[in-house]
């Protein structure tokens, strides 16, 4: 998986290569009164957002990026949603009394 982006300033590339490589060449433009910054990956072609707020150094210590647990094997079969199968039938049952009318009542 690639980890490069490129950074572009009102239509002309400013730098390329990982975040922390783009992320001085992008806060040097905003500081120098661009502000039309924009930075993409450059394998999803996604749009990513940079807090450069702070010193360069600061803004550098929060692109590390957040680590996350690897997801949990699904089990086989069915997942469970919390509804129990019950049987139905159409069929009348018995135990419920016939109405004077023929159809059956509670």
């Amino acid at each position: 998986m690639s980890d490069t982006h490129t950074a572009f300033s009102s239509g002309r590339k400013i730098g390329s290569g990982t975040l922390s490589a783009v992320a001085p060449a992008v806060k040097a433009a905003l500081e120098a009164g661009e502000s039309h910054v924009l930075i993409f990956n450059d394998e999803s072609g996604q749009q990513v957002d940079l807090d450069l707020r702070g010193t360069l150094e600061e803004a550098l210590a929060r692109l590390v990026p957040p680590t996350t647990e690897p997801p949990r094997p699904q089990g086989r079969g069915r997942p469970k949603l919390g509804v129990m199968a019950r049987e139905v039938t159409l069929l009348p049952s018995p135990s419920i009394p016939k109405s004077p009318r023929g159809s059956r009542t509670k």
